[in-house]
């Protein structure tokens, strides 16, 4: 039997309907909308943006998500692609307006999910003000990501040998163990101070049915776009980039494609891959200022 979820942040959650299935998220406090967007790993959760989502909460109407696959939101057994997170933060845009009016979203997005974030506001940038992307994938140095648009970097081999005859849900318990669970916390950190609360609520969520879903399609390349780079490129709304110098998520060479755009601004903080947790104020200010100039 899965343990009891409890909530990831403050507020009232709902639920809501969506091409990508029953979909749920959190919202909390007053004044322009603000939509903040976990990331995607074995044991992501809408716990992952905790500290911007209680700071905002007192000047914003905020609202954190769970993508499809992970928190409250439905953990059914299908493909999860860029398309299915696309949809479900369009879906997600026009229930923020339904509830806020019309005004224009700030949206911030962690790792994976600012690839989700950059291609819903590039193929509809009505809803969105500006975006920010923390410790976003796709700039590092490697393969240059310029496939057919909507191409993927699954590989569907891998996804087969993953799930298995029988041993897919057996290979995602070990991979979320609470042992591994904090392990890779520490690599993401670059430390061994990890958020201890944050710790617990992976663990615990990773222990949902139907948990191992997304995340065995993540492991398997299938929520990584092909066409990245020209998503990245052509999006003309204002966007803040920052990331950290400490853990596995360092590299961040392709960042030239866009650091020459006068819509892109970039920070650096001396943390890990989130440094929200680390740094909670410096955060905070510099995307208050990308926020003023927007």
């Amino acid at each position: 039997m899965s343990p009891v979820l409890p909530a990831a942040v403050s507020g009232e959650r709902f639920e809501f309907d969506s091409p990508a299935g029953r979909l749920s998220a959190y919202f909390a406090g007053q004044g322009p909308p603000m939509l903040l967007v976990h990331s995607v790993n074995a044991a992501a959760s809408a716990a992952e943006v905790r500290p911007l989502y209680e700071h905002y909460r007192h000047s914003r109407t905020v609202f954190a998500i769970d993508l499809p696959g992970y928190g409250f939101s439905e953990r059914s057994d299908r493909d999860y692609t860029p398309r299915l997170m696309t949809d479900a933060l369009q879906t997600m845009a026009a229930q923020i307006q339904a509830r806020c009016g019309t005004v224009p979203i700030d949206a911030l997005a962690l790792s994976l999910a600012s690839e989700f974030l950059a291609r819903a506001a590039f193929e509809n940038p009505g809803p969105w003000r500006s975006l920010a992307l923390v410790s976003p994938t796709g700039f590092n140095g490697g393969r240059s990501r310029r496939g057919a648009p909507g191409s993927t970097l699954a590989m569907p081999w891998l996804l087969a040998a993953l799930r298995g005859p029988g041993w897919g849900g057996a290979l995602f318990r070990g991979l979320t163990r609470p042992g591994v669970v904090r392990y890779f916390l520490q690599r993401t950190w670059g430390g061994k101070a990890i958020d201890e609360k944050m710790y617990r609520y992976a663990v615990i969520t990773a222990r949902q049915d139907g948990a191992e879903f997304a995340p065995l399609h993540f492991l398997g390349g299938g929520l990584f776009s092909a066409d990245i780079h020209d998503i990245y490129e052509q999006l003309a709304l204002p966007v803040w980039m920052c990331h950290g110098v400490r853990g596995d998520f360092t590299d961040y060479r392709a960042k030239t494609l866009v650091s020459s755009r006068p819509n892109w601004r970039f920070d650096v903080f001396p943390t890990g891959a989130l440094p929200h947790f680390e740094e909670p104020e410096a955060v905070f200010a510099a995307y208050d200022a990308t926020l003023a100039a927007a």
